[in-house]
């Protein structure tokens, strides 16, 4: 066959070995910043791609002494495991509904959900700073709980709507026929069936949380209640002033357990886009 001869397999890790150290350059710049001194990242005769001056961890201390990062990392993950709660019980009854509807209504509310999604953040900026506002959420963490759902909703929502679509009727059905109602059916049944989705919903809206930084910088303007994304950047950059290394550090320590839960579950991540793309 084609695809066992030597120069194809070898032309193929080729190319994937070229894909894989492009994505990872970032992430390895970053960690072999961190540990430079100042004077060998800023002397512009020493040679970007060895440390010219022995490795140091003092910007890494400076990223936990002199600035709030362990606040800012436990206010990221507060907000992201109850946005992620409130995207659940709103997206999954909506998706539910919009799955189950019959006739040319159920495709059109889906679109006009996923529409909803699109708007782009800065026009909704304006009503959203007033109802904040009005609520008296200004500089809490609360202000982001109640944005952020509006956002990873609707896209939770659609994405949804594909799996529940893909799961036949009699399933959920049956189990009423066995006495069960149609909250334990779905429950039950449906659920569990549609369990790659749930884990994109939380993965997408849990990376949405911790990458927002429009409204996390809007919203919160003390250092105890920013989150990471914005915390970070703003006791960092003081001015002209630049602090590279605990910048990369923060950057990277930040990262890798992102990276990991990705990783870990990737086939149903990759798995619950792909069906909830081409059935919703």
């Amino acid at each position: 066959m084609v695809a066992r001869r030597p120069g194809v397999v070898v032309s193929r890790w080729v190319v994937l070995l070229v894909f894989a150290l492009v994505c990872a350059f970032p992430f390895g710049w970053a960690t072999f910043t961190m540990f430079k001194a100042d004077a060998d990242l800023y002397t512009v005769g020493h040679v970007p791609f060895f440390y010219n001056s022995p490795p140091t961890f003092d910007h890494v201390r400076v990223l936990f002494t002199d600035t709030a990062f362990l606040t800012f990392v436990r206010n990221s993950l507060e907000i992201g495991v109850i946005v992620v709660a409130i995207t659940l019980a709103l997206s999954v009854p909506a998706a539910y509904a919009i799955a189950r509807l019959t006739g040319q209504w159920g495709g059109r509310l889906a679109m006009m959900v996923f529409i909803f999604y699109l708007v782009p953040p800065t026009l909704l900026f304006l009503p959203l700073s007033r109802i904040v506002a009005d609520l008296g959420l200004q500089d809490t963490i609360w202000a982001l709980v109640l944005v952020y759902p509006t956002l990873t909703a609707p896209f939770s929502t659609w994405l949804l709507v594909g799996f529940f679509r893909s799961i036949p009727r009699d399933i959920e059905e049956q189990a009423m026929i066995d006495g069960y109602s149609r909250a334990s059916a779905v429950v039950r049944t449906v659920l569990p069936l549609a369990v790659p989705g749930l884990f994109t919903v939380v993965i997408f809206t849990f990376a949405f949380t911790m990458n927002d930084f429009i409204y996390a910088v809007a919203f919160i303007s003390s250092s105890d209640n920013m989150t990471v994304s914005a915390g970070v950047p703003v006791e960092l950059i003081r001015g002209d002033v630049f602090f590279w290394q605990s910048l990369m550090a923060a950057a990277v320590l930040v990262a890798i357990p992102v990276a990991l839960a990705y990783n870990f579950f990737l086939d149903r991540f990759v798995k619950g886009l792909a069906l909830g793309g081409v059935k919703g």
